[in-house]
């Protein structure tokens, strides 16, 4: 963060031509109290589900939470788009500029098309039986297509994605993998140490998951390894991967993944608070030099769509983290995990990254009583 008095000059659509001293800025100068940064990048999100906003109780752990989704997720479509169009008002207000954002069903493209906000649309699969995988897959091809044909902006904006480890079959994984053009995925990662478990054993709690979906999965008796190693090697080294939640991530996991490249390290706090009463420990994968971005996940799993609040709940409980790193998270780096840095991130020349005001701040620390707004 920029400690002196210096001035960033933009075009009148907020396209990035230089920063100046004060002393060379001329005249005309506006000045704004508080801390100017670039729109923030929310990394994870799934807008549709906007609806389901205080509709499933805190503290039910995943499976519980993922069978209260299944259950409520049907609403009139109404109802849908209300509460989609509501979340990206707040979305934008707030100062954030991209998303990317999960997608199983065509809801969120009506409003996706006023193209207010850039979004990466994370099509995404699952199916854990082995003989499902094909249909699976033509499923969410037809899904990437409705996309494809109705998004204003380039095809690259959309992309197949898996679900989980513990949701999406070997085959499954090659097929999404292997898509033509597939160079950006996302994938919830280690959000319970369930997840662990099963792929590890195929034991525990996921077990009654797929006995509530009436699902066999007699078949699959465990991998004998963690979650990330179960899976990671199904993916191509061109490829990056968005790696979500990270809640029960150990230093073994990432010693065992850090060679691997363009892994990107979502952080989802509201959200595995409100699922899991537990919060991301972001100094680990500090230690491991590992890229970290910021994701709100949805409304059914968090009161708002903030990043500012993913920002302030992390410096609460990490006092040691500076403001400067972690919005550095939810700005460049969050451009660079979209693959979004060419136009957003950064007050750099040429770029139209936003521009946010931080104002109602405790010195450098944004406080309880911080607030954003899009100035530009």
């Amino acid at each position: 963060m920029r400690q002196d008095d210096s001035v960033l000059v933009t075009t009148e659509d907020g396209v990035v031509e230089t920063i100046l001293p004060l002393a060379d800025a001329g005249e005309g100068v506006e000045q704004l109290p508080g801390l100017l940064t670039p729109g923030f990048v929310n990394c994870h999100c799934h807008l549709e589900l906007s609806h389901l906003r205080g509709a499933i109780p805190e503290g039910i752990g995943l499976v519980n939470f993922i069978l209260a989704v299944l259950k409520q997720r049907g609403a009139a479509p109404n109802t849908i788009q209300s509460a989609i169009k509501a979340a990206e008002d707040a979305m934008l207000d707030e100062g954030i500029v991209a998303v990317g954002d999960i997608c199983n069903t065509t809801d969120s493209l009506p409003q996706k098309a006023s193209g207010r906000i850039y979004y990466h649309n994370f099509i995404e699969g699952m199916g854990f039986t082995p003989e499902g995988a094909q249909g699976r897959f033509e499923a969410i091809c037809r899904l990437f297509s409705a996309f494809a044909e109705a998004y204003p902006l380039p095809i690259e904006t959309n992309s197949l994605t898996p679900h989980a480890p513990y949701s999406v079959s070997p085959e499954l994984f090659r097929l999404i993998a292997g898509f033509p053009g597939n160079h950006l995925l996302s994938m919830h990662n280690q959000e319970s140490e369930a997840e662990n478990e099963f792929c590890l054993q195929g034991t525990g709690d996921f077990l009654r998951l797929y006995s509530a979906l009436g699902i066999d999965i007699g078949h699959f008796k465990g991998t004998g390894q963690r979650s990330p190693g179960a899976c990671l090697a199904h993916f191509y080294r061109n490829q990056s991967l968005i790696l979500v939640h990270n809640l029960y991530t150990s230093e073994e996991d990432l010693r065992a993944i850090r060679g691997y490249p363009g892994l990107y390290y979502c952080l989802c706090p509201h959200a595995n608070q409100y699922i899991s009463g537990r919060l991301p420990d972001p100094e680990l994968f500090m230690r491991h030099d590992a890229i970290i971005v910021l994701g709100t996940d949805s409304l059914a799993s968090n009161h708002r769509l903030s990043i500012l609040d993913e920002i302030r709940i992390l410096e609460r409980n990490y006092p040691r983290l500076p403001l400067a790193t972690l919005l550095q998270w939810a700005t460049s780096n969050g451009a660079q995990a979209l693959q979004m840095d060419g136009l957003l991130g950064s007050f750099e020349r040429g770029k139209q990254p936003g521009i946010v005001l931080i104002s109602h701040m405790e010195g450098a620390r944004l406080g309880r009583e911080a607030v954003s707004r899009r100035v530009l």
